[in-house]
């Protein structure tokens, strides 16, 4: 296990492949996620890439601490996993609230990004409304009375088999993530509207919808693709909110193949 100090945090994170000689895949993950999330995409882009993942605070085994979190405390996490790793410059690839902190990320620090990849998420997602009644409900009952609510929006009717080890496993991993580290994020998510920044960006971008998405739907994701200057959109079928876990192969093979294209990769 590895850990750094970003400011008074504790950050999770973990490397692969990390020798200086390829494009580096910078993963940001999901709300109530870990970076295990991300272990199937790896296993199906094999050694073309290096990779950096970590748990963004209140997730996983970082810090739950100084809540309520914004988008700016995310970035600024990422910025010294970043300077701590000496990665200069990295593909983003960011799902849900990742894509959020990936947005932010681009714009404070373009220089450290070659390519993004926008997935499942949206210059802004939700409303205060909504954000403060999760938040209230996650304090009063905490995050295990709410997952099979949340599991209707990150996952396909078919993927939510009671005999899909997968589909049970990602129950397991929402039900055990820190209730105020989630409700930080809740805040984060809340608070963040990037939708004039986005139109400022001058980066290839990918952005990235499950065609069963009940958090962000494609038609959103889209939205935000046609903000974008010259950004590709691509449509995950049979896919929910978390690709990575219900079709990681065609998930992987559609960034696979935006990234093949650039030849400045």
């Amino acid at each position: 296990m590895q850990f750094l100090m970003s400011g008074s945090q504790t950050i999770h994170y973990k490397t692969v492949g990390l020798d200086g000689k390829r494009p580096v895949i910078v993963f940001i993950n999901s709300l109530g996620t870990d970076f295990r999330i991300w272990e199937q995409v790896m296993a199906e882009l094999g050694d073309s890439y290096a990779y950096v993942l970590h748990d963004k605070r209140g997730h996983g085994l970082s810090d739950t601490e100084n809540t309520p979190y914004s988008i700016d405390d995310h970035v600024d996490d990422i910025e010294a996993l970043l300077a701590h790793l000496s990665v200069r410059r990295a593909i983003i690839w960011g799902l849900s609230i990742g894509g959020l902190i990936a947005q932010r990320l681009c714009d404070r620090r373009s220089d450290l990004v070659s390519a993004l990849v926008l997935s499942n998420t949206a210059h802004k997602i939700g409303t205060p409304a909504m954000w403060n009644d999760r938040i209230a409900k996650v304090e009063q009952d905490g995050l295990f009375a709410m997952v099979d609510g949340v599991m209707e929006r990150w996952f396909t009717p078919a993927f939510r088999s009671p005999d899909n080890a997968a589909y049970l496993g990602a129950k397991n991993m929402l039900a055990r993530q820190d209730a105020r580290g989630y409700a930080g994020s809740c805040a984060a998510i809340r608070d963040a509207d990037y939708t004039q920044v986005v139109a400022t960006f001058d980066v290839p971008t990918l952005c990235v919808a499950g065609d069963g998405d009940g958090s962000t739907p494609p038609e959103l994701v889209a939205t935000l693709s046609s903000l974008i200057p010259g950004s590709r959109l691509e449509v995950i079928k049979g896919c929910g909110h978390i690709p990575c876990v219900e079709q990681p192969s065609a998930y992987a093979a559609a960034v696979d193949t935006f990234l093949k294209s650039l030849p400045e990769l």
